[in-house]
Parts: structure tokens; C-alpha cells; sequence
């Protein structure tokens, strides 16, 4: 029952993915594997949201200052 993995949308390192995860695992290997990869990928959105906030001289002032404006569009009344 060996299927060949042939689509144009995934890339190599996808395919591997798929490859190694060929046979069915436990739910809870599957689980502890997907915890993994979400705290990988959390890593590095904090990776760059750092390099993006040092880049734009953003501190916790910042934050606070933006999170009392207003920015919001305005509303546009219907004609």
C-alpha cells in the first residue's frame, strides 16, 4: 500500500515530514511532536518580533503609549 507522494504545493521538507509520519503513532507521540513544533515556531516569532522592536526603537513605553490612542479609521456614513 505504498503511495508515491507527488504534489507541486508541498515542498521538500514537507514531503519528509509526510514521509516520516508515514505509519500511525500514538496520540500521544502525535501530541508531544505538535507541541514541539508550535514552541519552535513561538520561538521564532519571538525571535522576530525582538530583531523587528529593537530595529524600530520599540520599549514597553511603547506599548503603553499605543495602547491609549485612538487608531481606528473613522466612520464613513453610508450615502
Amino acid at each position: 500500500m505504498s503511495q508515491n507522494i507527488n504534489n507541486p504545493r508541498l515542498n521538500e521538507q514537507q514531503l519528509d515530514m509526510i514521509r516520516l509520519f508515514k505509519k500511525p503513532m500514538p496520540e500521544s507521540d502525535f501530541m508531544q511532536i505538535r507541541r514541539l513544533a508550535v514552541q519552535l515556531l513561538g520561538k521564532h516569532l519571538d525571535d522576530v518580533m525582538e530583531k523587528w522592536e529593537k530595529e524600530n526603537n520599540i520599549t514597553e513605553d511603547t506599548y503603553e503609549k499605543w495602547s491609549k490612542e485612538h487608531r481606528r479609521s473613522p466612520y464613513k456614513k453610508p450615502e
